[in-house]
């Protein structure tokens, strides 16, 4: 299984804006979600934004509502995730995953094969 490929990180001043692609061909058997994760320094991975293969209907966390935008590119097998008026602490790790399921509960679950690398990102004041 080839996990997906994140590029587009970088280094930017808060109030810019950068979009992430994450490569996912080898994914396009899965029913299930799309996601981005981020994980700050020093705390846990969370889900901020996640895309349904089935109807491109969108899963937001609350701290990102309004600034970052998740979409796709059937054709190019390829999932964005556009990320508006970047304050410092979105300031991370962001990952691609793939095979996301979200419980009922909210709950994200990636099987250990669903990860990319991940991209840095920094967003400084």
């Amino acid at each position: 299984q080839v996990r997906p490929v994140e590029s587009g990180g970088g280094s930017v001043q808060a109030g810019e804006s950068l979009r992430l692609s994450c490569a996912a061909a080898g994914y396009l058997w899965s029913n299930n979600f799309m996601a981005w994760f981020h994980q700050a320094p020093g705390k846990e991975r969370q889900g901020v934004a996640a895309i349904s293969p089935m109807d491109d209907s969108t899963v937001y966390a609350d701290s990102v509502k309004g600034r970052f935008t998740i979409s796709r590119d059937k054709a190019k097998n390829t999932v964005y995730l556009q990320m508006n008026s970047l304050r410092p602490d979105d300031t991370g790790m962001y990952y691609c995953a793939a095979d996301v399921s979200i419980s009922g509960r909210g709950t994200w679950t990636v099987p250990n094969e669903g990860w990319g690398q991940g991209t840095q990102v920094t967003v400084s004041s």
